[in-house]
């Protein structure tokens, strides 16, 4: 079993507050991993931990390990260079004001491609691999703005796929999106974890069910189980899973 992520004895605090608390977890290469559990339980917190986004926030403090195959994510690794290995959606589609063309060509372009052939080829074979090439191949240089929250969101997994990431994190990438907007971000992820790792929160446990292979349930800042998803949903071990799940709480 080859792991994508390797977390040992995780805590993370925001100055006072232990928003995570000792996480040890494996996440297997390939395929996709759900995070869930209520609000504010530390599901986000733990994912943006993965690139390193919580570096920016003031008064964060994380001890513990984070390997990413193999390397440790704190050690002498370039954050740049982690991010680009370590793509990242948020729950809010965010294009750039800008073309759509140029929101699929920064990433390429801030890593030193220059050559327009080349951008060219991936522009196209990213917004193929986030299945919207067909709906943009005609707007490329108009505003990524005008596209509807769905399109919205679609590029920006493509924009997170042109820098050839290994990994993809999904903060609640359909939680903003209609039920059809989301139906077509499934059956995109379901394509994509065969050459990507995939690590997505999501609050909508049939989501979980529908597109997970693996899934952990957090509370509090603690992952109280973790395990295959079909197993987590039919015979949790934990009895706060076992709540959480039939809607006891959450």
């Amino acid at each position: 079993m080859s792991y994508c992520f390797e977390i040992k004895g995780l805590d993370l605090f925001y100055g006072e507050f232990q928003a995570l608390k000792n996480i040890n977890m494996n996440i297997e290469e390939g395929g996709i991993t759900a995070y869930i559990g209520p609000s504010g339980c530390g599901k986000s917190t733990l994912i943006k931990t993965l690139n390193r986004m919580n570096d920016l926030i003031e008064g964060c403090k994380i001890t513990g390990e984070i390997k990413l195959f193999g390397e440790d994510i704190y050690g002498n690794m370039d954050v740049n260079v982690l991010r680009k290995r370590v793509g990242m959606v948020f729950q809010k589609p965010n294009p750039f004001p800008m073309s759509v063309y140029d929101n699929i060509a920064f990433g390429p372009r801030t890593h030193g491609t220059r050559s327009k052939a080349q951008l060219n080829q991936i522009v196209e074979e990213s917004l193929q691999k986030a299945a919207i090439w067909d709906e943009v191949k005609d707007r490329l240089h108009k505003s990524a703005l005008g596209l509807s929250g769905g399109q919205q969101q679609r590029l920006c997994i493509a924009r997170a796929l042109a820098v050839n990431p290994e990994v993809l994190l999904l903060d609640e990438p359909t939680s903003a999106l209609d039920p059809i907007s989301t139906g077509k971000i499934e059956e995109l992820l379901l394509t994509l974890k065969e050459k990507y790792s995939i690590i997505i929160v999501t609050h909508n446990m049939q989501q979980a069910t529908r597109i997970s292979d693996n899934t952990a349930f957090f509370l509090l800042g603690e992952v109280i189980e973790y395990g295959k998803t079909e197993d987590l949903f039919a015979m949790p071990k934990d009895k706060r899973t076992e709540d959480y799940i039939t809607g006891r709480f959450g």
